[in-house]
């Protein structure tokens, strides 16, 4: 038998093969679908820290976002924290996409995407469990501001109903820019390219709520009102004040949750059309 032969007699064998592992992911019981994303998310954390990329990062982000506040506590010597959440999204719009440039680019550069994918775990799973260690490694960042929360707490009575809903508007916001930037390290296969369009992203979704953008947009385009438009429906800026301000809303919430799955699935989307 020719190779060409012996390649279509077994291309019909390949595409059976294939459906039957679809029909199989599709029948993943919940808990086999989370033991999936577990193994991916362990794998990915202990890529973080057995690198070194998790304490490089987190050593710098807390020297940064600590410095910064405790400049503006001296100055102004107020018993609050407001100043440490609202610089946080310029400082995330920085660190986020340098978590997630290496997400899935540098499986494409080391060709293990292939290997992942012929795992028994559906596109999903492994989208889950890469973005649940990048959250995981977020969450590791947010424990160097607690010393901020001791140290109020022993010079004064800060308001800690505002700082829970300021950490929960960190959450919210973390989730929102680091599913983006895995979707967009799926897209790329440079790590280069992805921390750029994801930092690209971030500062557009910060920088549309500033209202010297806001009022320059604007005045560019009064018959749209662009800038005001961009405010209203896709800026970070009206959902995470919200939060910093003490707040809860319903809308912030589904802002940034459905946001964040809406990537997640597109994401996962894109791995399914590479796996076929």
């Amino acid at each position: 038998m020719s190779t060409t032969e012996a390649t279509s007699a077994a291309a019909p064998a390949a595409r059976a093969a294939a459906g039957e592992a679809v029909t199989v992911s599709n029948r993943l019981s919940p808990r086999e679908f989370l033991s999936g994303v577990r193994v991916v998310a362990g794998r990915e954390l202990g890529a973080y820290f057995g690198s070194g990329i998790a304490v490089v990062y987190t050593v710098a982000f807390v020297v940064l976002s600590n410095s910064i506040f405790m400049n503006e506590f001296f100055l102004s010597g107020r018993i609050d924290m407001r100043p440490y959440f609202e610089l946080m999204p310029l400082l995330l719009a920085v660190f986020l996409p340098a978590v997630t440039m290496r997400t899935w680019a540098e499986e494409r550069k080391g060709r293990t995407i292939e290997l992942l994918l012929t795992l028994p775990i559906v596109p999903l799973q492994a989208t889950l469990g890469k973005f649940l260690a990048a959250l995981g490694l977020y969450l590791f960042f947010l424990l160097g501001s607690v010393p901020i929360v001791i140290m109020l707490a022993a010079l004064g009575q800060p308001d800690f109903g505002q700082i829970a809903a300021g950490y929960l508007g960190l959450i919210g916001l973390g989730m929102l820019l680091l599913s983006a930037g895995t979707f967009l390290s799926a897209l790329s296969g440079d790590q280069i390219i992805a921390f750029v369009t994801s930092a690209l992203l971030a500062f557009a979704l910060v920088l549309a709520g500033n209202d010297r953008v806001v009022a320059v947009l604007d005045g560019l385009f009064p018959a749209l009102g662009l800038g005001t438009f961009l405010l209203e429906t896709v800026s970070i800026a009206p959902h995470y004040g919200a939060f910093v301000a003490g707040a809860v809303p319903l809308s912030a919430v589904a802002y940034f949750g459905l946001g964040s799955a809406a990537f997640l699935w597109i994401n996962a989307l894109v791995l399914e059309r590479n796996r076929a």
